[in-house]
């Protein structure tokens, strides 16, 4: 009997050790995640955007030197930096990429926003199967899909001779190599990520607000911008997040959809890797996209932090 009581708080111990193991374990994989495949070749890349432009394998120099006396140096090329602002190609493409990310994102958000809504207000079965429109996208391929936007925005495509067909033009619009086309593409292929947050955000929603609200005499519109819409904030900013820092750096669709004519950040990039073979320039067009991107990101943070803390 005496065994058994000093038995007991041992195994616990033990218990309790073996927890905090394996919740340490689970921890330590996503950060080494991170570790490994964000921050080892952002590091990369950071180095990268210091050094000088090469015509040879790799192509660009090393940042660190040896002399002929032994002594050890550090040659960082600020002028990759530089050159981004007094080129006015890389200001101005990076503003029309972020021009046309927040419109196809506010897009996205008022498309998405009654859609979520409507998901959330149906019945639980009809909700599963409109949940399930919303990711069947995902299961084909997306490049299929915008090549396939292609042929519906073509000077001879379905829609185009649909439009023909009812007499609502006599020839066809030029719709193919726009930036409608762009911000086409960019809202058919994010939508489902706009939906999703807000689905979630608006199935958590306590509906006996909605009824006191009701209640008070307050009409549904009033209830849905004092009660709805302020609730839903966190899943509006999340979907907004999830659509608009992958369509800054998009290049497939304004690459195909958009052609020559609509210039974003992600095709400069191609451009001086491939084309240009300037690995350092466009090692710094990387960094100063992703601290456009990270920046804000941070501030709101930071932000949301301080109203949790009051």
């Amino acid at each position: 009997m005496r065994r058994s009581m000093y038995s007991y708080p041992l195994a616990k111990g033990w218990v309790q050790k073996i927890s905090t193991s394996w919740r340490n374990v689970m921890i330590a994989i996503p950060f080494f995640w991170l570790l490994v495949f964000f921050l080892a070749p952002f590091l990369i890349v950071l180095k990268i955007s210091f050094a000088e432009s090469l015509i040879a394998s790799p192509p660009f120099s090393s940042l660190l030197e040896i002399l002929d006396d032994g002594t050890l140096i550090m040659r960082l090329a600020y002028e990759n930096y530089s050159y981004l602002w007094e080129d006015p190609l890389y200001v101005r493409t990076y503003l029309n990429s972020i021009r046309i990310s927040t419109i196809s994102t506010i897009l996205c958000l008022l498309i998405g926003y009654p859609m979520a809504y409507a998901i959330v207000r149906s019945p639980s079965t009809t909700r599963f199967v409109l949940l399930m429109l919303i990711i069947l996208p995902f299961w084909s391929s997306f490049l299929l899909r915008v090549y396939a936007w292609m042929g519906l925005l073509a000077d001879q495509g379905t829609i185009n001779n649909i439009l023909i067909w009812l007499g609502l033009i006599d020839r066809p619009l030029r719709l193919m190599y726009s930036e409608l086309a762009v911000h086409i593409g960019i809202v058919y292929s994010y939508l489902p990520f706009m939906i999703l947050p807000l689905y979630a955000n608006m199935e958590k929603l306590d509906d006996s607000l909605i009824e006191a609200s009701a209640d008070l005499g307050a009409r549904p519109i009033m209830t849905f911008l004092t009660v709805t819409l302020p609730l839903t904030v966190p899943g509006m900013v999340a979907g907004s997040l999830l659509v608009f820092i992958p369509a800054t750096g998009e290049f497939v669709i304004p690459d195909l959809l958009g052609g020559g004519n609509v210039l974003m950040i992600g095709r400069v990039l191609y451009n001086e890797f491939n084309a240009n073979h300037d690995w350092p320039v466009a090692s710094a067009v990387a960094i100063m996209l992703l601290l456009v991107l990270v920046i804000p990101m941070m501030i709101y943070q930071h932000s949301q932090s301080k109203q949790a803390g009051n």
